[in-house]
């Protein structure tokens, strides 16, 4: 199924392509640092930060995945962007943000390292800069999708192209250009969006209509317009996972132990535009099912029996826009696909630079690297974990239903003991580098099992990563706890700046904050 696009579409298509290239590439002149590739020299301010934050993370998890699973599923698959986004990103603005931007770190495990030891640090950069790469690898998938729905390319062509186009403005504008491309490609999701959601609307005849057809296709619609589906349902959105495994950890572990996310907030030129950043991504998150969830419940009625449910979207671009609209939707597809794939490339070329082989090369005593040879580390890193993942794009639609439940699987192995261990850390002064490393160790090691064939059957769905979430996460509490009662507490001077009961009580560490408060907020200004 495939349909071409107009002389006008294409040129549209190409005229945001070109816009991308041109401001991404606009920033690579800023770029004098790997402090300036990674972190735009923490410079940004707060409007683009919230804006950044929302493209980074819908892309093919909203505009195609979501809309995939909101018709396959129903509305159940919205809660990923209403209970799974505001509370979440309230907690991250108002306690773990402000210690992130403090310490002045590059990325989480940097911090998390500090609390716990080099042990914690280096695993923890090991799993998230796999998983980081595998989900690029899913939104390149994601991309070259949309691509062989609307345009007929071939799978294989569209993922080089997408490799080659993030490739060139990431590798030379580092973060900044990131971040800045992200605000245009915003702008253009959310118009491309709207413009779709009306047209699937009226094609239905409105939302009453579309409430009743849906619901009169049988019996396997009977839940799709359902918020909360029964705890034995075989969807992968029971209302246990729901509200356990996303409300109180998923979305939390996202928001504030994800580096794609949290890298946005590190960049802020100062702890307002930090926090005012972060509260700008909840209101904005506000809207996206409606962007998203609407057209893939339309496209039950439109374009029935699909049998990938991830082409509902793309399928209503093609059969319902007319020239020059299908063009605008096919770049702000596009727009929230490569966002999340440049925000990937950025941060997990973040975490290699950082902790993982920049350490190992301090470990082996190699001299350090100057300024613009750490610079040109960064950008070769970056070009090689791209083409990683590149490779890794084809297998993705073998291995998994849809898009959507691919990212949350992947996701679903470390984020609960990420957010265990980080909350201990913060929360409890009684945890330490003992307790952190197993419990965060041994609640990997529970999420590979219960993923694995041995532990079919034990949950109601097939894909049960909100279960493995929610479990991984009580497992790592308790073992973070026991442990870390058993053997020697960390001293009180390795706790400085760390703990949230010690940060506020501690004058010498409130006036060190402010020290460095106005230390980065003076960098910043000189950029």
């Amino acid at each position: 199924m495939s349909w071409g696009l107009s002389g006008l579409d294409t040129g549209i298509v190409l005229i945001y392509l070109a816009g991308i290239l041109v401001i991404g590439t606009t920033f690579s002149r800023y770029v004098k640092t790997s402090g300036d590739f990674l972190l735009a020299g923490r410079a940004l301010p707060f409007w683009a930060i919230g804006m950044s934050i929302v493209v980074s993370d819908i892309g093919a998890t909203d505009f195609i995945a979501v809309a995939g699973g909101t018709y396959r599923y129903g509305l159940a698959q919205a809660n990923f962007d209403w209970l799974g986004s505001m509370p979440a990103l309230l907690i991250a603005a108002f306690l773990i943000v402000p210690f992130y931007w403090r310490s002045g770190v590059y990325t989480v495990p940097e911090f998390l390292g500090r609390r716990y030891g080099n042990g914690v640090r280096t695993f923890l950069a090991l799993a998230w800069g796999v998983i980081l790469v595998l989900n690029l690898g899913i939104m390149i998938h994601a991309t070259a999708l949309l691509m062989r729905t609307v345009l007929g390319w071939d799978p294989q062509l569209s993922i080089w192209i997408t490799t080659a186009i993030v490739g060139i403005y990431t590798i030379s504008g580092g973060l900044a250009a990131v971040v800045m491309t992200d605000v245009l490609q915003l702008i253009i999701m959310f118009v491309g969006g709207a413009a779709l959601v009306a047209r699937a609307l009226y094609e239905v005849g409105g939302l009453a209509a579309l409430r009743d057809g849906v619901l009169n296709q049988g019996a396997q619609y009977a839940d799709h317009f359902s918020l909360y589906l029964p705890h034995d349902t075989t969807t992968p959105f029971p209302w246990t996972g729901i509200v356990l495994g996303l409300g109180i950890v998923l979305s939390i572990a996202y928001y504030t132990g994800n580096q794609t996310i949290v890298q946005r907030a590190l960049g802020a030129r100062s702890e307002w535009d930090a926090k005012a950043g972060v509260l700008l991504a909840g209101f904005l998150k506000l809207f996206i099912p409606l962007l998203v969830a609407l057209p893939g419940l339309a496209a039950i009625l439109i374009v029935p029996d699909l049998q990938n449910a991830d082409e509902a979207v793309p399928s209503l671009i093609a059969q319902l826009l007319p020239p020059g609209l299908r063009g605008l939707m096919f770049a702000a597809f596009l727009a929230a696909l490569m966002s999340s794939v440049d925000s990937n490339l950025n941060s997990a070329a973040t975490l290699w630079s950082r902790d993982l082989l920049g350490r190992l090369r301090r470990r082996l005593g190699r001299a350090e690297l100057g300024t613009a040879a750490e610079l040109r580390f960064g950008r070769i890193l970056s070009a090689v974990l791209l083409l990683a993942a590149a490779f890794i794009a084809p297998e993705i639609e073998q291995r998994f239903s849809n898009i959507y439940n691919a990212i949350q699987t992947v996701f679903s192995l470390i984020q609960g003991p990420t957010l265990a261990v980080l909350l201990l850390g913060i929360l409890w002064r009684g945890a330490n580098r003992y307790g952190g490393a197993a419990g965060l160790v041994s609640g990997v090691g529970l999420c590979l099992l219960l993923n694995s064939p041995a532990m079919d059957g034990l949950f109601p769905s097939e894909e049960p990563f909100l279960f493995v979430a929610w479990w991984s996460f009580v497992f790592t509490l308790a073992v973070t706890w026991i442990v870390s009662r058993l053997t020697p507490p960390e001293p009180p001077e390795r706790l400085r700046g760390l703990v949230w009961g010690e940060v506020r009580n501690d004058e010498a560490v409130q006036a060190a904050l402010r020290s460095r408060i106005a230390r980065l907020q003076d960098e910043a200004a000189t950029r």
